[in-house]
């Protein structure tokens, strides 16, 4: 079954580029030249992918990217940022905003391809990795609904986006055990992705603010770890 993949990019010369070189390669491509119908098109048609550009007028790719990450139904579906702007500040707030990836133009067709085939493939692999396990993790009074990418505390459900639903789950996998800084970073973002030790600590105090203080302690200079 061929992956389907979302563009949101005011340029239309970068829509034309990016939907002829997918489909060449047999993706199922949509377009959208704002953020608004981005999001629209997004809940008509779940996409496997969306590939993001930061700068657009109105709403932009960041604020974009936070909207759709409070769809339940967006939940699997990654986001890659696709700009122009290479500045680390950039990165890091496409990151906090809830990306996958973030890849700077300009980039060649078959590198792009490769890119998103390499995004896509992680997706495969946390799908499976899933399922390997149980769809509910629990640990006392936090249950984490792998299905639903819900957690629920004290009886009061939350969705979380999906970068700190797997931090949450890696932590909680092993209660007591301390997860170093480069584990979580490999097991969250995966090795095909770079991101700054900023990206993880803003994640936890994201998780912190929704589960708690006291559940995730903070080893210096080590990592994190999960405790009841």
């Amino acid at each position: 079954m061929s992956n389907s993949v979302l563009v949101i990019d005011d340029e239309q010369d970068i829509r034309v580029l990016i939907k002829y070189n997918l489909e060449k390669e047999g993706f199922i491509v949509t377009v959208a030249d704002n953020g608004s119908e981005g999001i629209n098109l997004a809940k008509q048609n779940i996409p496997d992918l969306i590939l993001l550009d930061v700068m657009m007028p109105g709403m932009d790719g960041i604020e974009t990217c936070e909207r759709l990450k409070e769809i339940p139904e967006l939940a699997g579906t990654m986001i890659c940022f696709l700009t122009a702007r290479g500045e680390d500040y950039s990165q890091i707030a496409g990151f906090d905003a809830g990306a996958d990836d973030y890849i700077t133009k300009p980039i060649k067709p078959k590198l792009l391809t490769s890119r998103i085939a390499a995004i896509l493939r992680r997706k495969s692999a946390d799908i499976h990795s899933g399922e390997r396990q149980n769809e509910e993790i629990n640990e006392n009074s936090i249950r984490i609904d792998r299905e639903r990418y819900l957690i629920s505390k004290g009886g009061e459900e939350m969705f979380l986006p999906r970068k700190e639903f797997e931090l949450l789950a890696l932590l909680m996998s092993k209660p007591g055990k301390v997860f170093h800084r480069d584990a979580i970073m490999n097991n969250v973002w995966g090795t095909d992705v770079i991101v700054g030790d900023r990206t993880i600590d803003v994640h936890i105090r994201k998780l912190r603010e929704k589960i708690g203080e006291t559940h995730i302690v903070t080893v210096k200079g080590v990592g994190y770890k999960f405790e009841d």
